[in-house]
């Protein structure tokens, strides 16, 4: 696929918010000319409406009001970036009113709703007013949406991004500061919490956030439950003996659900090299072998393969090498957004739109020239084949100083339009 201009949307926060930047360096690196809409920046001020101390439906009109900014903030965006695709992440601060915008000026639109259906439900809203769809579960899910009217639905499960999630070097002190026996990282959800009540005797830290009011795993929660940047947790991973994961559920009763999405933590974990023990999932088979992730289904089962898996190093390390390299062969970012951006050109008549832009090589440039400009296509990370709309966009995205064949480009883009202008 030719280079495509694609304008990823972030959430003000959430779960969805790394998975947003991955998706975007993934972008990058397949050579499409990428532009995030940074909206956690606006995230500090939306928070402080609530201290401002005013009635609820008051409060309610002012968050709106809000967001309905940082909307037309995205509208304005598109108008300048002119992307091929506007890629939503799930809770991306875009309007009903902004996508039926972006639909009547024929600007395709995709979500990647990488959250539970059945737990965050404000889908049904806003599913049929984006051109494309994607969801990491199947099942009924896919019934419901076309029956709202989203018949270009796209099951894309969760990833990892090599680059990132990969084993690391860590020193004496990393490995004091981040390493255990055991270690878990992620929410204290309530399925969680009675879970590792059972393991509080055990070399164990609990990293995340969520997890106040419980007075027994208190003293295993680290940094106090301040949130884990995307850098700690790779560096948990790699420092950790076993690595539990145990996927999230409100049902204190019922340990392991048998849910179908798989977390993200499972392809991250397994990039990193890194051993775990997870619960088995109903969609579990279609991404891993058996023999390629450790799996338990209740508590007794858990703590059992805890000891059995806690003296067995090579077994340990023979699961984690063969986790890693199915990840790297069928589970990264850059996979998934292929997959995407093939759907999309597949249902969306006419995607994407063939530009009548300008070619960067003409066949009497010196071959020094020539050189040059290959140097800078690799610096700014674009194909050969890009645009010379395309190039200065790239250049004009840069920070600190401009080198002389930058600033060429730039200025022959200014004689250019003003020589349109003039013809």
């Amino acid at each position: 696929m030719n280079t495509l201009r694609i304008l990823v949307i972030l959430p003000l926060y959430g779960g969805s918010l790394p998975i947003g930047r991955y998706a975007a360096s993934a972008l990058r690196q397949e050579g499409h000319l990428t532009e995030v809409f940074e909206a956690p920046e606006f995230y500090s001020a939306y928070n402080a409406l609530n201290d401002l101390k005013v009635t609820t439906d008051r409060l309610d009109y002012l968050q709106n009001s809000f967001l309905n900014v940082i909307a037309q903030s995205i509208l304005a965006k598109v108008e300048t970036f002119e992307p091929d695709l506007v890629l939503a992440m799930a809770q991306a601060p875009l309007t009903q009113q902004a996508l039926k915008r972006l639909r009547r000026d024929g600007v395709t639109t995709a979500m990647w709703f990488v959250e539970d259906h059945d737990l965050f439900t404000y889908w049904k809203a806003f599913a049929p007013l984006y051109d494309v769809f994607a969801v990491i579960q199947k099942g009924t899910f896919f019934e419901n949406l076309e029956a709202i009217g989203q018949s270009n639905a796209l099951y894309l499960p969760l990833a990892a991004q090599p680059d990132f999630h990969k084993p690391v070097e860590l020193s004496s002190v990393e490995r004091r500061k981040f390493g255990s026996e055991i270690s878990f990282m992620g929410a204290g959800y309530p399925n969680r919490r009675k879970a590792f009540r059972e393991l509080i005797n055990s070399d164990f830290k609990i990293w995340g956030t969520e997890w106040e009011g419980d007075h027994v795993l208190e003293p295993l929660v680290q940094l106090k439950g301040a949130r884990v940047t995307p850098e700690e947790c790779v560096k948990i991973f790699n420092a950790t003996k076993i690595n539990l994961n145990l996927h999230s559920s409100i049902q204190a009763d019922e340990l392991v659900t048998l849910g179908d999405f798989v977390n993200p933590r499972t392809f991250e974990l397994a990039a990193c090299g890194a051993f775990q023990l997870v619960d088995r999932r109903g969609l579990m088979g279609e991404a891993f072998a058996e023999d390629e992730l450790a799996t338990f289904a209740s508590m007794e089962e858990l703590v059992e393969k805890i000891a059995y898996f806690s003296s067995r190093t090579e077994e340990r390390q023979a699961f984690a090498d063969r986790a890693r390299a199915r990840v790297l062969a069928d589970h990264t970012y850059a996979q998934r957004m292929r997959t995407l951006l093939a759907f999309t050109a597949e249902r969306i008549p006419g995607w994407p739109k063939r530009h009548e832009d300008s070619p960067i090589f003409a066949e009497d440039y010196p071959a020094e020239l020539q050189a040059d400009i290959h140097a800078l296509l690799g610096r700014l990370g674009l194909p050969g084949d890009v645009s010379f709309e395309d190039l200065v966009w790239a250049v004009r995205q840069q920070r600190g100083r401009l080198d002389d064949l930058d600033t060429a480009v730039l200025f022959l883009d200014e004689w250019r339009k003003l020589y349109r202008k003039q013809a």
